[in-house]
């Protein structure tokens, strides 16, 4: 064994001993509200899939008409000969629904928020984060040369004071980026405010609405449309609500997409989304649309869900979003908590270090269009059991 394969060992043995493994589960079905893992049933509570799109027959029936008609991939990017009509008609429904000008897609949105800040921004400009922002958007802040700021969550004077600071500190441009709903949480970002504050110290408004695209807001056009505010960059996402299965997108000023489909390099230098995945998501964007329902069932289970948990006296954090928390403190509790759900056929997962800061572990639940009541009861009550068991509970 080589010394850097031991250091390998060290590393991945001091994770294991942390508590801190991630494993992964095989499903065998496809993504639902219940799912095959193992030859098991299973409640499926920590999806992404807020409105049970995962396996909607008309997106299934479009995906496999696209591979009948167009075939199964692109072989290559967009520029050289990677590019079809189904391509152009996805971003220029999104961009409709999303009431932007113009949209450009990318793999994923961890490519559309990497790509993003370095095109646009140079070394005498500025971008100011919010410290809870997704991963992505800290990885794409450092690949541009823009000098960067981060202000506490949510915390407007801070904010405030950063973009003052960015302004003395002379930066042409100044960008304020944010999640539009931090994933970890379930809050919403303050948008309102946050424009404000843009359009007095004169700076750009970015937000990665990937936990909002399709179920908050009017029509589910997000957390702009919720608060009645305009945006200049939206990122956001096909993985969660809009069908789960992948590919993001940056929607913004056509100017800022023409200049995005020349220079960022995600874009330039990824083959282009397979023509299935691109007449689903034209098909989910029809679905979302008209997905009142769907809505109102995600918001109903949402409340339902909050009060069972509350009830068996477990820690959530308040909200509204389907993201709702149940906070565990320390890695091994959260990890203990969901090795107890599985048993009784809840499929949750733990998170903790570094996904969230140390002392925060929890177990992430979601809720989901396609959940009953049944469902909710029986996994409340299952949460109620396990957490007795390991000393959670009140």
């Amino acid at each position: 064994m080589s010394n850097f394969d031991r250091h390998l060992e060290r590393v991945l043995a001091g994770i294991e001993d942390d508590g801190l493994t991630k494993r992964e589960r095989s499903l065998t079905s496809p993504q639902s509200a219940h799912i095959q893992v193992a030859g098991r049933q299973m409640l499926n509570l920590c999806a992404n899939n807020y409105l049970g799109l995962a396996d909607h027959p008309r997106l299934i029936a479009a995906a496999r008409d696209a591979v009948e008609t167009h075939g199964y991939g692109m072989a290559s990017v967009r520029f050289i000969c990677g590019t079809q009509e189904l391509h152009h008609e996805l971003e220029t429904k999104l961009a409709n629904y999303l009431g932007m000008e113009a949209s450009i897609l990318f793999a994923a949105c961890f490519d559309a928020n990497g790509g993003v800040f370095e095109p646009l921004l140079g070394p005498e400009d500025a971008v100011v984060s919010d410290a809870l922002n997704h991963a992505s958007i800290i990885d794409g802040i450092r690949l541009c040369k823009a000098k960067r700021y981060r202000y506490a969550n949510s915390d407007m004077n801070d904010l405030e004071a950063k973009l003052k600071e960015a302004r003395a500190n002379g930066a042409r441009f100044i960008m304020i980026a944010t999640d539009g709903v931090f994933s970890m949480d379930g809050y919403l970002a303050n948008l309102p405010d946050i424009r404000a504050l843009a359009d007095r110290y004169d700076a750009l408004v970015m937000v990665d609405d990937c936990h909002a695209t399709g179920f908050i807001g009017p029509n589910g056009a997000g957390t702009p449309a919720y608060f009645g505010v305009e945006v200049d960059i939206l990122t956001s996402t096909l993985g969660k609500a809009m069908g789960g299965a992948i590919g993001g997108f940056v929607a913004a000023s056509q100017r800022i997409v023409d200049l995005l489909r020349q220079r960022a390099r995600p874009y330039l230098f990824s083959n282009a989304l397979p023509p299935m995945v691109c007449a689903a998501g034209i098909e989910a964007i029809d679905l979302v649309r008209g997905g009142d329902d769907l809505r109102a069932r995600l918001f109903e289970n949402t409340g339902y869900w909050r009060k069972s948990l509350e009830s068996s006296g477990l820690e959530t954090l308040p909200g509204e979003h389907p993201i709702v928390p149940v906070m565990l403190g320390e890695a091994q509790r959260a990890q203990d908590m969901a090795a107890g759900l599985d048993e009784r056929g809840v499929y949750v997962a733990g998170f903790f270090f570094p996904v969230v800061p140390r002392g925060q572990a929890r177990i992430r639940t979601q809720m989901n269009a396609a959940l009953t009541k049944d469902d909710l009861d029986l996994a409340a009550a299952a949460f109620s059991d396990v957490a007795r068991e390991i000393g959670v509970s009140a």
